[in-house]
């Protein structure tokens, strides 16, 4: 208890860890549970059906597992589930999930959610992702790993975003963004591939460059989008050592709900 300043308001029903540390005025409801290590900041309101894993740091004034902005919403005991050794800065609101949807909310491990940053009801977010100041999810968003969304992005509901995606300051995106993508722009519109983001990440420049050139097949070969998969399909067997990250393109954008920017 030498962990947890004397003004925290945590619920006896609540369930943390003995090593959590909790900051002063913060308030932790009944059906939150936090695992080992990880730090509270002061003025955090933590409510919901919320379970957040080990390690994690949120700053002050977070608001964590609150009811949906979702008219829809009659109060039932959904839910929002946080992994492991995420940093949850200042002012940042996350929702619990609706039952429209999986009834979750969820963000994995490892990512960089910075001040401002809004993930609404039935987001679910991937691990390794950067969430820039002010950047906006509405409800229902998929993330996939390593996926960067510059500062004040605002992404459209239902929109899924693929893996090492990025998007610019400012982007507007309302459809989906394949994996390795750069988005910028109002609306936003594809602006190359996260070739830097590759590198940082054990990329090799073989691998890279084939996906430079599935990229090209999508959006600078002028074929319609069926026969750029078809081709995209064909690159594959040429090159094995980027095969399973073609397919992996190749197969976000047969499964795209919204179809991908263009």
């Amino acid at each position: 208890m030498a962990l947890i300043h004397p003004t925290a308001i945590i619920d006896p029903k609540a369930q943390l860890d003995a090593s959590v540390e909790v900051g002063a005025y913060s308030i932790i409801g009944p059906h939150v549970k936090i695992a080992a290590r990880s730090k509270i900041g002061p003025h955090v309101v933590i409510e919901g059906h919320t379970s957040i894993g080990a390690d994690n740091t949120i700053f002050q004034f977070a608001s964590i597992g609150a009811a949906p902005q979702d008219k829809k919403y009659a109060g039932e005991p959904t839910q929002l589930t946080i992994g492991d050794r995420n940093t949850i800065r200042e002012f940042v609101t996350i929702n619990l999930g609706t039952t429209q949807d999986a009834h979750v909310t969820r963000v994995g491990s490892d990512n960089w959610i910075m001040a401002y940053v809004h993930i609404a009801h039935d987001c679910q977010l991937g691990d390794h992702i950067i969430l820039a100041n002010n950047a906006t999810l509405a409800g229902h968003v998929h993330l996939e790993d390593w996926v960067f969304l510059g500062g004040f992005t605002s992404v459209h509901q239902f929109c899924h975003i693929g893996a090492h995606a990025m998007t610019a300051f400012t982007s507007a995106v309302s459809q989906d963004i394949p994996p390795f993508v750069t988005a910028a722009g109002n609306r936003a519109v594809p602006a190359g591939i996260n070739s830097e983001g590759l590198k940082r990440r054990g990329f090799s420049s073989e691998q890279i460059m084939a996906i430079k050139r599935a990229y090209k097949m999508i959006y600078r070969s002028g074929l319609p989008l069926e026969e750029a998969k078809a081709a995209l399909l064909a690159e594959e067997g040429k090159s094995p050592d980027a095969a399973v990250y073609l397919r992996q393109l190749r197969e976000f954008i047969q499964a795209s709900p919204r179809g991908i920017i263009r």
